[in-house]
């Protein structure tokens, strides 16, 4: 069975200034998103993340080698195999959250009564549905998000491509979407993830590629690429200070050198998301 995307050799050339030089923007990339699997796509910022993007999404073509979905070039039926979340998504805000994501929904193909179906499902995995009769005016930036989110899994597609899906968000905001993503996955869903936040990328994906100046510069799962050779964490629950003692006593007695020591703490992110619950 074919797999969501896959990318080979994917080479792009842009033309700049009057005389038409080109900037390789893709240099050779491959790399593949499988059934089932969060995939991160890290960079910095002209790293070339959004060019292939683009690419995947039909909005401009390679200069050499190809982007599949589901082992076929892009086409119009297989489109809707795809949910897309731009970075930073502008939707008229006169437009209820039900209206936008309905919008999509008939745009999609589907007929009124399932379209609305669809959409009040949509609406209720992004969390929305209290506020889907509110004008998109009225939305947070985090509801906003939500409401992109909506519109890109409305009609059910096999594979998501969320670009900078935690864009703006603050840390109970980014929480709240990573949470939802991992559930979308849960429900078999196929995403992939174009970010420029390492944090966000650890927390989600099952593999990475990160890429620098147009090429792949590590591709792999997190497990295996984060891996410290000759190095193991471990992790004691104590904190009386004789317990600690012995314990690096019979460490040392082995041979084993202590590297550092300090307490345990929590990600500021999950303390700050305690306080505003």
């Amino acid at each position: 069975m074919a797999v969501p995307i896959e990318v080979k050799n994917l080479t792009k050339y842009y033309g700049i200034g009057k005389r038409g030089m080109l900037m390789k923007a893709l240099d050779g990339v491959s790399f593949c998103l499988n059934q089932n699997e969060i995939l991160g796509l890290l960079g910095a910022n002209g790293a070339g993340k959004s060019t292939t993007i683009k690419i995947l999404v039909g909005a401009v073509k390679p200069s050499i080698g190809h982007a599949l979905i589901c082992g076929q070039k892009l086409s119009k039926q297989l489109k809707r195999k795809i949910g897309y979340l731009p970075e930073s998504p502008y939707f008229y805000k006169f437009l209820t959250g039900f209206e936008l994501v309905n919008f999509y929904a008939r745009l999609s193909g589907m007929k009124a009564k399932d379209a609305r179906d669809a959409t009040e499902k949509a609406l209720e995995i992004v969390g929305l549905a209290d506020a889907a009769d509110r004008e998109l005016a009225l939305y947070s930036k985090g509801m906003v998000q939500r409401a992109g989110l909506a519109q890109a899994i409305v009609h059910d597609p096999q594979i998501l491509i969320l670009d900078e899906p935690a864009s703006g968000l603050d840390p109970a905001g980014t929480a709240d979407m990573a949470d939802i993503i991992l559930r979308l996955k849960s429900r078999g869903k196929s995403i992939l993830i174009c970010s420029h936040s390492s944090e966000e990328v650890q927390r989600l994906c099952d593999r990475v590629v990160i890429l620098s100046k147009g090429k792949i510069a590590a591709c792999g799962k997190l497990d295996e690429l984060l891996k410290k050779s000759g190095q193991t964490d471990m992790r004691f629950e104590t904190d009386a200070a004789d317990d600690i003692a012995r314990i690096e006593s019979a460490a040392c007695a082995i041979g084993v050198k202590t590297i550092s020591k300090q307490p345990a703490k929590m990600p500021l992110s999950e303390f700050f998301r305690r306080l505003v619950k």
